[in-house]
This record gives C-alpha cells, sequence and structure tokens, in this order.
C-alpha cells in the first residue's frame, strides 16, 4: 500500500498525484518536489490516502521533503515575480500589435528560466518581445507556443456539465476527438452542445465512444426493415444506452421497442438473382 498525496504546483491546474512516504502532510502544507527542470514547490491539496499499488496508472515520484520557511518565501516571491513578468509582457505584446495571447507565466525555483506560454494561430515573430523581455528581467526566456486546448488546461474554467474541466483536473493526453463520436452517440450537433470552452469538441465524446461502437454491433442498423408487433416498419433511430429502436411503421406511426424482442424480424433484400420467375 502506498499513500498517495495530491499536489499543485499553481493556484490553478492540475493537480498531480505524488507518494507522501513517511511524510505527514495536511491540505495547505508546501512541498518540494524534484523535477525534470529541478527541484519546486507544490502544495498539498488532496490528504494522503492508502492506495494498492494495481490500482496506480504508472509509478510514483516521491515527495522529496517538506518546504522550509525560507524556501516558501523564495516561492511566493517568485510568485509574485510572475504576475510582473505576465502584466509587462501582455503591455509589450499589445504595443508591438503582435498576433499572439498571452496565457501564462512559469518560473522556475531556482529562477534560471522562465517559460512564456502563448496561443496564435500561426508562427509569431517574437524576436524584439524576447530582447524586450531579456533586457527588463535579466535570465533566460523561453518562449513556448501551446494549443487552445492546452490552453484550457492551464487557465482552468467549468464545464457544461457543472464539474471542472477534464484537461484542467485529471486528463495527461488528449486524445483525438472527432464529429463521429458526436454522431454515433446521438448527440446534437449544435456546435455550442459539443465544443468546450476551447473551441475544440469536447474531450469527454471520447470517454463512452468504444461502449456505442461494440453495442451498436448488435443492434439492426439504421434503414433496417423489421417486423414488430404492430407491424412492418423501418428502424429510423438505434438508442444504444437503452437498447431500443424507433421504427417508423407503415401507417407513418413511430414506435420504439426493445431490439431483443425483434429477435430475428428483421427483413432480408432479396437478390435479384433469386427473384422468382412468373
Amino acid at each position: 500500500m502506498s499513500k498517495v498525496v495530491g499536489v499543485r504546483f499553481r493556484g490553478r491546474g492540475k493537480v498531480y498525484e505524488f507518494d507522501a512516504g513517511h511524510f505527514v502532510l495536511k491540505k495547505g502544507d508546501k512541498v518540494v518536489i524534484l523535477t525534470d527542470d529541478g527541484p519546486t514547490i507544490g502544495s498539498v491539496v488532496e490528504e494522503p490516502q492508502e492506495r494498492g499499488m494495481k490500482n496506480l496508472k504508472h509509478p510514483l515520484k516521491k515527495i522529496f521533503r517538506l518546504a522550509v520557511k525560507e524556501e516558501i518565501e523564495r516561492y511566493e516571491e517568485g510568485c509574485a515575480l510572475e504576475d510582473e513578468i505576465y502584466s509587462y509582457c501582455n503591455l509589450r505584446i499589445k504595443e508591438r500589435n503582435l498576433p499572439m495571447f498571452l496565457v501564462s507565466v512559469e518560473r522556475l525555483f531556482d529562477g534560471s528560466k522562465i517559460v512564456i506560454y502563448f496561443t496564435a494561430d500561426g508562427r509569431v515573430d517574437f524576436r524584439k518581445l524576447l530582447k524586450d523581455l531579456v533586457g527588463k528581467f535579466r535570465t533566460r526566456i523561453e518562449m513556448r507556443q501551446i494549443g487552445v486546448r492546452q490552453e484550457a488546461g492551464m487557465v482552468g474554467g467549468i464545464g457544461t456539465c457543472g464539474r471542472s474541466l477534464c484537461c484542467a483536473s485529471f486528463l495527461e493526453d488528449f486524445a483525438p476527438v472527432t464529429i463521429k463520436m458526436a454522431k454515433g452517440q446521438n448527440i446534437s450537433l449544435n456546435p455550442s452542445k459539443i465544443s468546450g470552452m476551447c473551441g475544440r469538441l469536447m474531450c469527454c465524446l471520447t470517454y463512452e465512444h468504444e461502449y456505442y461502437e461494440r453495442t451498436r454491433k448488435g443492434l439492426p442498423g439504421v434503414g433496417k426493415k423489421v417486423v414488430t408487433e404492430l407491424g412492418e416498419g423501418k428502424i429510423v433511430r438505434q438508442n444504444v444506452l437503452k437498447g431500443t429502436l424507433n421504427v417508423v411503421l407503415e401507417s407513418g406511426d413511430t414506435v420504439e421497442v426493445e431490439a431483443k424482442d425483434l429477435g430475428n424480424n428483421v427483413v432480408r433484400k432479396r437478390n435479384k438473382n433469386n427473384r422468382k420467375r412468373g
């Protein structure tokens, strides 16, 4: 069993899981984490919980140690500097009329580098902007262009479901999402209904796609003719979750029938070569 703790590295954004080890942690504690970019400070937002190793997707990194007072002060100073860099960078972008949107600023804990995240429709010549920033803050600066889905994950927000955006809370990878997934789930194709805050198709359309694909294979397809208790008709809709079919009868009425009740009552098309000779 491992004690898993949830840590967030910024005031908002995704919560990452770490092995708490022997540390006794509570919400609000500041901890030191060793990352590929060096040590950094994170805040405990989910207290340690016992969890079996089999329930973990991948081995967890361990909490290095609790942050000391001097490190917390340096971390808070860094956060204040990020706000200053953001304001200055945004001002220079507007003054230079650059076709880009500033998303976030991240300063490494040791102060060795500042990463500036932005979105843009195409390539942007930000060399003069970079010169302004280096001249002002006297440190290494990296400009990193991201997509709108990554932007939503960094900024966060509330989805149409009323919960925190998936990309900002638990999603680790962005799976491809297609309009076919929405069609297969009988969801309205109104863009406002199936688009997330990023303007792209909602990531949650992928969650049940595999189930719909698998279940639909056991149902007669739309357009097939079937025989119901009320007569012959044509299937116009599959209700996958309910296991039912909407059938338009020859009378023009529409009825909903259980797919399992149809059995083998699907009318097969006759082959022209097998027609009876007159």
